[in-house]
């Protein structure tokens, strides 16, 4: 394969992507133990045979059908016509594809109509949809989460009503938070919901609602945020909505327009197929609204969703990792650039040979197996939480996920963005014009830190919320828990696991010591502690990305020694590990002074300093 070719056009097109199937099933098998998830009462069926032949599927749809469309999607946008959003080519075809698969119900209850898979499974297949298009990618994760919040908080009315469409795919849900002088802020939102007998009509605007109208589904369910008229100020007084966009009958039928529309599009940077919409609410009366659970409770509500899409936004962070890694190193084998520089003359090589470029090359795959492995991890977690037949293990499990959600959403949409840009800088000049498509990774991957909850709130949110409010509880079991792997890395033998040990060692000491001024910190200082979360987050993040890398190392070795062992993806696998704990893992002790002093600077200049 070739990462450029011509197009009948005669312009550049980006590469083709080809799902990374065989690290999606290590992560599964190796990481997230299989077993170990088909050892719970829900999950007895799910087999390494079953798991691939999903894998396999869903890879040939992302590869075949969506990322066709990515390239054409992202020159054509999605368009505001006569008040309906139109998407671009191809979409609407590509969706009814997903939809007649019956993606769109892996993990639910098959008693619900789901598949009844575990969501370590459903975020690797969402890996695919979102590295092959993700704009398109993005329409499935917010309907994911609006049936969990429905599941959890809907009454047995409203499930019987919207849940059979919403988990099929034949409609679509949408989260309705922010509002245009509110922004991150929600305790400021002014949309207002006011009682009309078993209903309410709600009037107002909300910005930036993805997939806030389309033309892939005949109905679209909304999720909004509003104030009914006696509610306290702040967040106490947030109750939540399901208002759709078309108004359904007692016998499930489509009936008329809901007082609903679309305002405009927004022009992004990124992700141009993908429509944010803003979204008017009550311009002819009220736009008629289910309450879903109690008034004033709706952020305790709305934040079963806001966690699941979370976790579905740090997976964005590995898929275009992944896509830009695909990019660039199609690219580095083609590209013909430059003498070996150390040899006299010679025929001139491809750019792969050049040790700069590998160094970049491996950065891109090292960080990308080392984030799609903690996505594995926690959503495994949250397999056990939900589905583990010990309480104590639920919670415990569930401490797990709750620490690291944050850790996911931040350093993972981070990292994509990163990666992205190195793919750019492989290209050199190629990579800064938009035939390649690697400027597009760049642009879509750009979204995901800042929607979802801004990478500085996840950080402000995981030192505050997560582990001075548990006294650092969760993550001390999680330290005690790579302490306890150096015993696994003594025992493997080879170069790469001696190599890896005393990296992750020193990088979890220098977590624990992080950890613990935070704790005595906290309580006295919060100007001091916020000042270092965010460096905080990413220690966490490379340190835990290291504890899975070295995991990996130590199963890829025994593995090396069965018979019919996959050498070329083994090998391969420690000598990436290896790259991370030396490049990647070894920075983390040096991020201790910027989060324990580093607060002296940011604190003491004055506003017109800056």
């Amino acid at each position: 394969m070739v990462s450029l070719f011509k197009t009948d056009s005669g312009g550049l097109a980006m590469s083709d992507y080809a799902a990374p199937i065989d690290d999606m099933r290590f992560v599964l098998e190796q990481i997230v133990g299989l077993d170990r998830l088909a050892a719970l009462p829900a999950y007895g069926d799910v087999t390494p045979d079953l798991v691939a032949a999903i894998l396999e599927e869903a890879g040939r749809l992302a590869g075949e059908v969506l990322a066709p469309l990515n390239q054409p999607g992202d020159r054509a946008h999605a368009r505001l016509e006569n008040g309906v959003v139109r998407m671009p080519d191809g979409f609407r075809e590509a969706y009814a594809q997903y939809q007649a698969g019956g993606w769109n119900a892996l993990p639910f209850e098959p008693d619900d109509g789901g598949q009844g898979l575990p969501w370590a499974v459903t975020l690797a297949v969402q890996e695919m949809w979102q590295s092959a298009n993700l704009s398109f990618g993005l329409a499935p994760i917010l309907n994911l989460g609006a049936i969990e919040l429905l599941q959890a908080h809907g009454s047995e009315a409203q499930k019987r009503t919207w849940l059979p469409n919403l988990m099929s795919g034949a409609w679509t849900g949408t989260m309705n938070l922010t509002e245009s002088q509110a922004g991150s802020d929600l305790s400021a939102i002014r949309t207002r919901a006011v009682r009309d007998g078993d209903t309410y009509r709600l009037t107002g605007q909300k910005v930036f609602i993805t997939y806030g109208d389309h033309d892939l589904t005949d109905n679209i369910v909304h999720m909004v945020l509003a104030r009914t008229p006696d509610a306290p100020p702040g967040i106490k007084g947030i109750s939540l909505f399901l208002v759709p966009k078309v108004l359904v009958g007692a016998d499930g039928a489509l009936g008329p327009r809901n007082d609903v529309r679309v305002v405009s599009l927004e022009h992004k940077l990124g992700v141009h197929a993908s429509p944010t919409c803003l979204m008017s609410f009550g311009d002819d009366g009220g736009a008629i609204g289910e309450l879903i659970g109690e008034e004033n409770r709706g952020l305790a509500c709305m934040f079963t969703m806001m966690n699941n899409v979370r976790l579905s936004v740090g997976q964005q962070g590995v898929a275009m990792a992944e896509r830009a890694y695909q990019q660039a190193r199609d690219y580095a084998r083609s590209r013909v650039q430059g003498h070996d520089i150390a040899a006299s003359g010679g025929e001139p090589v491809t750019i792969i040979h050049h040790p700069d470029v590998r160094r970049m090359l491996l950065d891109m795959k090292a960080r990308t197996e080392a984030m799609r492995a903690l996505i594995g991890y926690v959503a495994g977690a949250v397999d056990v939480a939900r589905r583990h037949p010990d309480a104590a293990v639920r919670a415990e499990a569930l401490g797990l996920v709750d620490l690291l959600t944050p850790v996911v959403k931040a350093w993972c949409t981070d990292g994509g963005v990163e990666v992205a840009s190195i793919g750019i800088q492989v290209h050199g000049g190629m990579g800064y014009i938009e035939e390649t498509g690697a400027a597009q990774h760049f642009r879509d991957a750009r979204i995901a830190p800042i929607y979802e909850g801004t990478n500085g709130i996840q950080a402000l949110d995981l030192v505050f919320r997560k582990v001075l409010r548990d006294d650092g509880a969760a993550a001390a079991r999680l330290f005690d828990a790579m302490r306890a792997f150096d015993a696994d890395l003594a025992e493997a033998p080879g170069d790469e696991t001696a190599a890896i040990r005393p990296r992750l060692r020193d990088g979890v000491a220098a977590l624990a010591a992080a950890t613990d001024w935070l704790l005595r910190t906290g309580a006295r200082d919060a100007h001091a502690v916020a000042a270092g979360a965010a460096r905080y987050l990413e220690m966490l993040g490379i340190v835990v990305g290291g504890f899975l890398m070295a995991q990996a190392a130590v199963r890829a070795t025994h593995l090396l020694a069965e018979p019919g062992a996959d050498r070329r993806f083994l090998v391969a696998k420690r000598l990436t590990a290896r790259y991370y704990a030396e490049q990647i893992l070894a920075r983390a002790p040096g991020l201790l002074v910027p989060i324990t002093h580093g607060h002296a600077a940011v604190t003491a200049l004055a506003e017109e300093q800056f």
